[in-house]
């Protein structure tokens, strides 16, 4: 049974120009359902639909083939066209396809485990449709000024309401047949699988963002750095800019940050263990490590995996205790092996999509006191 996760992305939004493929809290906006999606397992296709040539091409540098990308006209993507025409131009097109899901980015808290426990419910109920809801404990009233889901009279305390259920936008699931019939989204019996209350927030309004990434900073990226004892940092481009500089006498100078520095120093008092690597030996380096009092610093150092193994073992440390900051083609092994991978804006394409956290400071600006600074409310949101 053919069952298809479509993604609507279109390049046309106003509020937030782009906001489809903004960075928000470490990664592109659409990477977040996208990447529950795919890690579910049910789905026998993740589909991305666009109108716009940039969207296009970021969805295929950051997935590959792992997401396939179709492009639908201009008429199927301005402020009036419903997500029912995309999926019908879809659908029309793809005539194998049995259910569908309808993956909205606006919405980036879904998880994989999300999409499995619904589609469990969507089996199991024998459900023509099915949507994602979230519980609202709040007093509705009507505009003819009356309370519709309480008693004035008797005011419940909140934790003793039951409150209602809303639409909370992340995704519906939608049979063929029922699409079919109904020309809706939802029809025929229809199911609805819970997430958590504060997974009501959905990205409309410029003040929508700022809310969505500090949820998604404490639910989803934060969580991530629980279990992190050791913060490992990558030389150039991510401690320095990248830059060479060189004197009269042809001496080569690099150029380090002191918030960078601060940030690790106040990592390592707070028990942190600090480790330098990096595939240059470089004087430059060496005397600005030495002044920091770093003492885990490894330099020169080509193939960094089995160096970073030979130091997590020797620290009785797990790889998954690890946070890397890389930015190059020389740092992808290791953070496809450490507990939490970051990568300075600037970094190379390749590092970007690797990462679990992209900062929004370049490297040398910043990047890595960013990445300190996460770790740090980790710890006092853990305390």
């Amino acid at each position: 049974m053919s069952f298809h996760a479509l993604i609507p992305l279109r390049g046309g939004s106003k509020s937030i120009p782009f906001k489809n493929i903004k960075c928000i809290a470490g990664k592109p906006l659409f990477a977040w359902s996208a990447e529950a999606a795919l890690a579910s397992g049910i789905f026998d296709r993740v589909v991305v639909s666009t109108d716009c040539s940039e969207i296009a091409t970021q969805v295929e540098r950051y997935f590959g083939e792992q997401v396939m990308v179709v492009r639908r006209p201009s008429e199927l993507a301005t402020d009036t066209a419903s997500s029912e025409c995309v999926m019908r131009h879809y659908l029309d097109k793809n005539s194998a396809v049995e259910k569908i899901a309808l993956v909205q980015a606006t919405n980036p808290f879904v998880t994989a485990e999300d999409f499995r426990n619904a589609r469990e419910k969507f089996k199991g109920e024998g459900s023509d449709s099915l949507l994602s809801v979230s519980v609202c404990k709040r007093f509705f009233w009507s505009f003819s000024g009356k309370a519709e889901n309480y008693d004035p009279a008797d005011r419940p305390r909140r934790q003793d309401f039951s409150g209602n259920l809303i639409e909370n936008g992340a995704f519906y699931f939608t049979s063929r047949k029922s699409f079919d019939l109904s020309g809706h989204r939802l029809g025929g019996k229809i199911s609805y699988h819970t997430m958590p209350e504060w997974t009501s927030y959905e990205i409309d309004e410029p003040s929508d963002w700022t809310i969505v990434e500090s949820l998604l900073c404490q639910h989803k990226t934060i969580p991530a750095l629980k279990n992190i004892r050791a913060l490992l940092v990558d030389v150039d481009g991510t401690l320095t800019d990248g830059g060479m500089y060189y004197s009269s006498e042809g001496e080569m100078l690099k150029k380090f940050n002191t918030k960078d520095a601060h940030g690790m120093k106040l990592l390592e008092k707070e028990g942190f263990i600090i480790c330098v690597i990096t595939a240059e030996s470089s004087p430059s380096v060496d005397s600005r490590i030495k002044k920091l009092g770093f003492e885990n610093y490894f330099k020169g150092i080509k193939d960094k995996l089995p160096v970073v193994k030979k130091f997590a073992s020797e620290k009785s440390l797990q790889l998954s205790e690890i946070a890397y900051i890389g930015d190059d083609l020389g740092d992808a092994e290791v953070m496809k092996s450490v507990g939490f991978s970051a990568c300075p804006l600037n970094g190379e394409e390749v590092i970007l999509n690797l990462a679990h956290y992209v900062t929004k400071r370049a490297g040398g600006d910043g990047a890595v006191r960013e990445v300190c600074d996460l770790i740090l409310k980790s710890k006092k949101q853990d305390s």
